[in-house]
């Protein structure tokens, strides 16, 4: 049973989180609220781990929530989830792509869906940031008062910003190499 309900979960976040990996971010927030299956925090290091490991990030995680669940079998019912709407969509697309790629309603609606994948990104990020630096699961509680900021990820975060963005040698390494700095800091310091 609990098989089936990941299933349905992550088909009705592939459904709708349209924008990438980042755009689930919502949906799983709601997802562990109305589950339980995992935290804030668990979300917080669910993202560090897939966006540091190969693959999409969605389907990383969606497998990481069906694992801790429900084992293997949990994990190949929340991925087939996650990525069913898509394939389904993309068949149909393509047995029609010359009918959808004229019409001009698809193109209006495919406009209006860009900027809401962004403000949905766009909240994640927020989200994620209030998690990481002020450890509250809502960009909104860090206004209700009472919140105390961890110094130690900001100094983190501004580090890691500055030798990435402005120190000139330092630019063009790969992503990874901050992404490694930032889990050995993890380790020492925290």
């Amino acid at each position: 049973m609990i098989c089936l309900q990941l299933f349905w979960e992550f088909f009705k976040t592939g459904l709708f989180a349209v924008g990438g990996g980042m755009a689930t971010l919502p949906f799983l927030q709601e997802m562990s609220a109305k589950t339980g299956w995992f935290s804030l925090t668990d979300l917080a290091n669910m993202v560090a781990v897939s966006e540091s490991t190969p693959g999409p990030i969605g389907v990383n995680m969606a497998t990481y929530v069906g694992y801790t669940t429900a084992g293997i079998a949990g994990a190949l019912s929340a991925t087939l989830g996650l990525i069913m709407p898509s394939l389904v969509i993309i068949l149909i697309i393509s047995a029609f792509l010359q009918a959808f790629r004229a019409n001009k309603f698809v193109d209006r609606a495919f406009f209006g869906i860009r900027p809401a994948s962004t403000a949905m990104v766009g909240a994640a990020a927020l989200s994620l940031i209030s998690l990481c630096m002020f450890g509250v699961g809502k960009f909104v509680k860090l206004f209700e008062g009472g919140v105390s900021i961890s110094l130690a990820a900001v100094l983190l975060f501004a580090a890691i910003w500055l030798l990435s963005n402005k120190v000139k040698p330092l630019e063009k390494l790969h992503p990874i190499v901050f992404i490694g700095i930032g889990a050995v800091c993890g380790i020492l310091f925290f």
